[in-house]
């Protein structure tokens, strides 16, 4: 059990460093600024989420990157299976990660709550 969970993390940490390398190689500009913030591999590592960072684009050009993705999926894969000497890969599956935005803006939060419960503090005293 804990060798498979060593096995799967090493794959997923070849595939964070191969899977920018392979989209380095491509014509379109937008795909080769793209940022892979994590991979995930299923169990049998038959399937992979790959989480793109999406803070600085907007939802036509994420549309777009995630459409271009898919097209040139095999490509990637090729890139891994080269690079690795693998059998085979992954079918990736590309996703925006909004986990930061979403952080950033409970932490605004948090400190907005924070500032009111001090002004009523103050207001009190």
């Amino acid at each position: 059990m804990i060798d498979k969970s060593i096995k799967i993390q090493r794959t997923q940490s070849v595939l964070r460093e191969l899977i920018p390398e392979a989209l380095s190689t491509l014509e379109d500009e937008l795909l080769r600024g793209v940022c892979v913030i994590d991979v995930e591999c299923s169990r049998g590592k038959y399937d992979a989420n790959v989480y793109l960072d999406g803070s600085v684009y907007d939802e036509k050009e994420k549309n777009y990157i995630l459409s271009r993705l898919d097209r040139v999926q095999r490509h990637i894969q090729t890139h891994c299976m080269q690079a690795e000497g693998w059998f085979r890969c992954p079918h990736f599956t590309f996703y925006f990660d909004d986990s930061l935005e979403r952080q950033n803006k409970m932490d605004a939060l948090f400190a907005k709550v924070e500032e009111e419960l001090k002004k009523g503090k103050n207001n009190d005293a």
